[in-house]
């Protein structure tokens, strides 16, 4: 593909010790994963926006990072970045023999889904396995991963060998648990401050485990809140600044009043209800 040949040439040059760009010439892999983690959040949020040209240019910076990581593991004669487009490749054939070697194999989404698992767990298998030593149901689990992610992870992975409760209800308990722990740790008269990121903690984790059980990304549900949060407080502000006020300026009961009005101010605009 010429566009992509062309994107690999730009990066060489970019490297190029002696006529490319200093900045470009100095960066590893530990000071670039920064920014392809910021860029794989750039594309989650242009989803969220539904803005299909800002998703272009996204997944074109997420797409730069895969090729800057790739050219310095080629420097260091690793591997080049048609190693890992081939990798995937053969990965993705590999977990798909419904499709490219036997399309009687899966008949629906949720036969190939535990098609799909069961050869990721002989894939692991493989990789972590050693003698006499059973493969951890958590392997490979990534620990760079976003907590709230990485709990959903975790725990879908502890529920594929029977480590789970049958329903939600089952978390729900566990969550007023964890809450009740962290109220009573609060409570003590000096809290252990250790203790009480402990009990948030466990309190936070089963939040992630709520959620997956409810089939929604608990990190997608953060984001939309952290959006409807970000809107009230800014009509908030707007609305107090109108009448020659601002948040610091007012009581708790003048704030509390604003707050009603921006959650008002946004159902009458279509937006959420709580």
């Amino acid at each position: 593909m010429k566009a992509l040949d062309e994107l690999l040439e730009v990066m060489a040059r970019l490297r190029d010790p002696d006529t490319g760009c200093p900045w470009d010439v100095q960066q590893r892999f530990a000071t670039i994963a920064p920014y392809t983690i910021e860029e794989a959040y750039e594309v989650a949020d242009a989803i969220q926006r539904q803005d299909i040209a800002d998703l272009r240019d996204e997944l074109g910076d997420l797409l730069f990072q895969v090729v800057f990581h790739s050219r310095i593991a080629e420097e260091a004669g690793h591997f080049a970045f048609s190693d890992v487009a081939a990798g995937i490749r053969d990965k993705i054939v590999r977990r798909h023999p419904h499709v490219f070697r036997d399309p009687d194999q899966c008949h629906d989404a949720e036969s190939q889904t535990a098609s799909w698992e069961a050869i990721k767990a002989e894939e692991r298998a493989r990789k972590f396995g050693q003698d006499d030593q059973p493969v951890s149901a958590l392997a490979d689990v990534g620990l760079a991963l976003p907590g709230l992610l990485r709990a959903v992870k975790l725990t879908r992975r502890a529920a594929r060998v029977g480590f789970d409760w049958p329903d939600a209800r089952g978390v729900f308990d566990k969550i007023r648990e964890e809450l009740e722990e962290l109220e009573a740790e609060l409570a003590e008269p000096v809290a252990d401050e250790e203790r009480v990121e402990e009990e948030l903690g466990d309190l936070l984790f089963a939040a992630a485990n709520l959620a997956r059980h409810l089939k929604v990304d608990p990190e997608s549900a953060l984001r939309r809140a952290n959006a409807k949060f970000e809107s009230r407080f800014r009509h908030m502000e707007t609305a107090l600044a109108a009448r020659g006020q601002s948040l610091d300026s007012v009581d708790f009961d003048a704030r509390e009043a604003a707050w009603e009005e921006a959650k008002r101010a946004e159902r009458s605009d279509g937006g959420a209800t709580r």
